[in-house]
């Protein structure tokens, strides 16, 4: 069988380099099907990584979020809750969680202060220590585990202490009021990406009465983004075993969501795409059908003296099947080719316009799934030619000219 196969693809590539012009106009429809459809996909995939790193940056697809409701929907009117129940470090202190994970605290509020005659606005985090960078300090100490209620410490970034003291770069010792607290400068961190003045305080610093206020928000920062379904589960489980009610009181977020949105949109957009550019590769399947159809009718007298040597239908129709593949092939192979050398030369124009990090991503996946089509379309098309000739009455076709 596999010798039967070996001779008849390379009695194709014989009868392909005999009409090698006339083979390559009639496969120009795959070529351009291939090519463009190596394009389209390599660009959206390109799109879908890029799009994912964006959601990457702004936030982490590994963390779950525990919030406190503040609101609930009556009558489809979100009125105030009477009671707000907040996670505080003292209630999860010994928690631990099946999955692997860093868990932190995390308010957030915009906050203003009077410097001489005019108002400095920033962003005030109070968090735990798990969540602050430490290898970035530049003065002062780390944060602690449990920090003063009194006296609370306060860490400000390099842009928030330029605004307070532009000629002092150590500010550490030096005191702020922020919503009539008393706040002392322990630390300053290095200016990182984000250029919006930052202050950050420890969690354990506020009363009870200002976590009620501005309740927290406990974060579980997944290790493997793959545990991230199974530790939401378990604490959706824990909250409504420890809390009557939970879900009134508590909404447990995380991030996977828009990746999978994400995931979905650009799926949804790669199909439409692949079956409209997909349509040139139809096109070329009738390429193909042509080239055989021309091949058996010149080769007919050739058919009827292998048919009377003995040859029978199927080795007749499995050799124009297999110059069938081999002309798609040929047709797969430019294409393919093509098509990535037209993508590198799209993705600098593409970047020149947008200004983005853009690149396009090239997967095993879609160039097999391009080829397989590729040489199916082929196949399909090159069946009835394969059987005309296979059909072909022996003496009829040696009295031909």
């Amino acid at each position: 069988m596999l010798k039967t196969f070996l001779t008849s693809f390379s009695q194709a590539i014989v009868n392909i380099r005999a009409n090698f012009f006339h083979t390559l106009l009639s496969v120009l429809g795959i070529v351009i099907g291939v090519a463009s459809l190596v394009a389209i996909l390599s660009l959206i995939d390109g799109m879908e990584n890029f799009a994912k790193r964006q959601i990457e940056e702004t936030t982490s697809i590994k963390a779950i979020a525990v919030n406190s409701r503040t609101l609930q929907t009556i009558n489809d009117v979100r009125v105030k809750l009477d009671t707000i129940k907040i996670l505080t470090p003292e209630k999860l202190s010994n928690k631990t969680w099946s999955k692997p994970a860093n868990t932190y605290w995390n308010i957030e509020q915009n906050v203003s202060i009077k410097k001489d005659t005019s108002i400095l606005a920033f962003r005030l985090i109070a968090s735990s220590p798990s969540a602050t960078t430490k290898d970035t300090l530049l003065f002062g100490r780390n944060m602690e585990q449990q920090e003063s209620k009194t006296l609370r410490p306060i860490w400000c970034n390099e842009q928030l202490v330029s605004q307070l003291n532009p000629k002092k770069k150590n500010s550490t010792g030096d005191t702020l009021t922020i919503n009539g607290k008393l706040y002392v400068i322990a630390g300053i961190w290095k200016q990182g990406k984000n250029k919006m003045p930052i202050a950050v305080t420890s969690i354990t610093s506020f009363t009870d009465a200002e976590l009620q206020a501005n309740p927290p928000t406990y974060v579980v920062d997944a290790h493997n983004v793959e545990d991230v379904g199974a530790l939401k589960a378990e604490i959706t489980t824990w909250l409504k075993t420890n809390f009557y009610d939970a879900e009134k009181y508590f909404a447990v977020q995380s991030n996977e969501m828009r990746v999978e949105q994400a995931t979905k949109g650009f799926l949804l957009f790669r199909i439409i795409m692949g079956l409209i550019v997909g349509i040139s590769v139809l096109v070329g399947g009738i390429g193909v059908m042509n080239v055989l159809l021309i091949s058996v009718t010149e080769r007919t007298a050739e058919i009827g003296i292998r048919k009377a040597l003995g040859a029978n239908k199927s080795a007749i129709l499995f050799q124009f099947l297999s110059e069938s593949v081999a002309i798609s092939a040929f047709g797969c192979t430019m294409g393919l080719i093509l098509g990535v050398a037209g993508t590198m030369l799209f993705i600098p124009i593409i970047r020149s316009l947008t200004e983005m990090p853009f690149e396009a991503a090239f997967t095993a996946n879609t160039l097999i799934i391009i080829s397989i089509v590729a040489l199916m379309v082929g196949i399909i098309f090159g069946t009835y030619p394969a059987m005309r000739a296979a059909k072909l009455d022996p003496v009829e076709a040696i009295r031909k000219e």
